[in-house]
């Protein structure tokens, strides 16, 4: 939740300069402590990385505002008791790829990853995007979490009414590029499984 936190806010229609700065610094921190504190969980140093990038990232949300993923997070968790932060990290790379096609959020997904060392500045944003969106699953399986929504219950003939409510959650209207009931039923399509 506070890795999507950052990338939310880092894209989203109300970003501003200050939020900016926070989603970056949360950005950096949460993506280098998870993996540490998954490999070690007594790791007070990578613990310590998290707790300050959660906070970074908070900071980020209330100077911002967050977007698509947690918007289709919230019903998954409503109806299948998904974890909020494990609903929203299923949901993250696809979101990824979805805004990756707009201009502006490529940008932000571009900074993030360069300033992560996930890409470089004279890489294309797809391809920074695309990395972004594999690290991010990357993560789901050190985790050993599911990262597909039929592993959790969620069958094919959910996916209508799930996209209704992801499109009516107040979060939707921030995200970069602009998000209906017919592209959540694609979002959660393409989460669902790996088939």
């Amino acid at each position: 939740d506070a890795i999507a936190h950052a990338l939310e806010t880092s894209v989203t229609k109300a970003r501003t300069p200050l939020s900016l700065m926070f989603s970056r610094s949360a950005f950096q921190l949460t993506m280098a402590g998870l993996p540490r504190v998954l490999e070690a969980p007594d790791n007070l140093e990578a613990r310590s990385e998290m707790l300050l990038g959660a906070a970074c990232g908070g900071t980020a949300i209330e100077n911002s505002m967050l977007g698509a993923a947690h918007s289709a997070a919230n019903p998954l968790t409503a109806h299948f008791g998904i974890t909020h932060g494990h609903a929203v990290g299923m949901m993250l790379p696809h979101v990824v790829r979805f805004n990756a096609v707009d201009p502006f959020a490529g940008r932000g997904y571009t900074e993030l990853g360069c300033a992560a060392g996930i890409g470089a500045p004279a890489e294309a944003s797809e391809v920074i995007a695309e990395r972004l969106a594999g690290r991010l699953e990357a993560l789901l399986d050190t985790a050993n979490l599911p990262r597909h929504l039929a592993d959790c219950g969620v069958q094919r003939e959910d996916i209508p009414r799930l996209a209704i409510e992801a499109a009516s959650q107040w979060t939707a209207q921030f995200n970069p590029r602009p998000v209906v009931a017919a592209d959540f039923e694609q979002l959660y399509a393409s989460a669902l499984s790996s088939k």
